[in-house]
């Protein structure tokens, strides 16, 4: 696995291969749509589909014959999953299924009940992938994500690595718990973090409510200070903020990881492993664009952490925390290059 690597940040997917993706899936698209069973993305992905899980309705688009090996691609906060609009029509084009799911409180993802917690702690998100791999009879597949994803996708290498072919980790070891996110941090770094402390007030949570468009469009521009995102590109994965429980997810997982909010107890055995902060042992590609203006720790810090096969690919030209869809040819070919590891 290459140590290095350069993107083409403009358009890197020429329009043959995204074409040639799109045309394969759509006749299983629209078998889907007239059996009630999908319904088209708007300027992105081809068809969403549905899967039930023990909690939730979760709504995702898929890319690629249904045999192909299974890559699932975890979109982060605030984003969603046209963050992956680039990357999942190459690895489509290579033969992989691509799975690409709303997170809970994003997109069409619904609760199936009005009585389940909307709770955002960590070990709960990253299992909404598992139960989903179980819905959908996926016994392996690799993993891939920043933000959240990366987070989910960390700990789900960590505590089930037998479901986890390989990981692409933007930001590399996220892995946390109740008491590290309680323990001060240096001025500079806390105020990296202001929005944390918002989140932690009642004025905060009300704040996000009612201006969560232009909140998470200021969140973009700090976090990618160099990507020129047009108002389509922002509005598109805005729609995903629409989503009924998208405020208390997010509100609560930022709470709970200053332990200011409880999880639920049936998560607790999870999160005292994950407070152990295991290795993840599962062939490894870790990421970081040159301009990432979110929080993100030095890969330094992480790299004893992962004890398989592993590299650190950073990525130049401007490329912020966005990655996926700032950079996607190399966000794709860090994929293509652990599943071969």
């Amino acid at each position: 696995m290459s140590s290095s690597a350069q993107p083409n940040r403009r358009r890197i997917l020429g329009a043959a291969v995204v074409t040639a993706a799109l045309a394969e899936l759509a006749p299983r698209a629209m078998a889907d749509e007239a059996s009630g069973g999908a319904a088209a993305i708007s300027g992105g992905f081809p068809l969403l589909r549905h899967v039930k899980t023990g909690l939730l309705d979760i709504a995702y688009a898929e890319l690629g014959p249904a045999d192909g090996a299974a890559v699932i691609l975890l979109h982060g906060w605030p984003y969603d999953v046209h963050s992956f609009v680039e990357v999942a029509p190459i690895l489509a084009a290579k033969g992989y299924r691509v799975l690409v799911p709303y997170l809970r409180g994003f997109g069409d993802t619904r609760f199936l009940s009005a009585k389940t917690m909307r709770n955002g702690q960590p070990s709960a998100v990253a299992l909404d992938t598992v139960d989903m791999m179980d819905a959908l009879k996926i016994e392996r597949a690799v993993l891939a994500g920043f933000d959240f994803g990366a987070r989910s996708a960390d700990i789900i290498a960590a505590l089930w690595p037998e479901r986890c072919k390989g990981l692409v980790a933007v930001s590399g070891y996220l892995i946390g718990s109740q008491a590290s996110g309680e323990l001060p941090l240096p001025p500079e770094a806390e105020h990296q973090w202001w929005y944390q402390f918002y989140f932690a007030t009642d004025r905060g949570k009300a704040g996000y409510e009612k201006n969560r468009i232009e909140f998470n469009k200021l969140i973009w521009r700090l976090a990618s200070p160099k990507w020129n995102f047009d108002d389509a590109t922002f509005a598109r994965s805005a729609a995903a903020f629409d989503n009924p429980d998208h405020v208390d997810i997010v509100i609560h997982n930022y709470r709970w990881r200053q332990g200011l909010a409880q999880g639920e107890p049936q998560y607790d055995p999870l999160e005292a492993k994950l407070a152990a902060f295991p290795n993840i042992g599962v062939a490894t590609i870790t990421m970081e664009g040159d301009a990432n203006g979110a929080p993100h720790p030095p890969p330094a810090a992480y790299a004893g952490k992962f004890t398989g096969r592993y590299a650190h690919r950073n990525i130049g030209g401007g490329v912020g925390h966005n990655l996926p869809q700032e950079a996607p040819q190399a966000f794709a070919q860090a994929v293509i290059d652990v599943s071969a590891a």
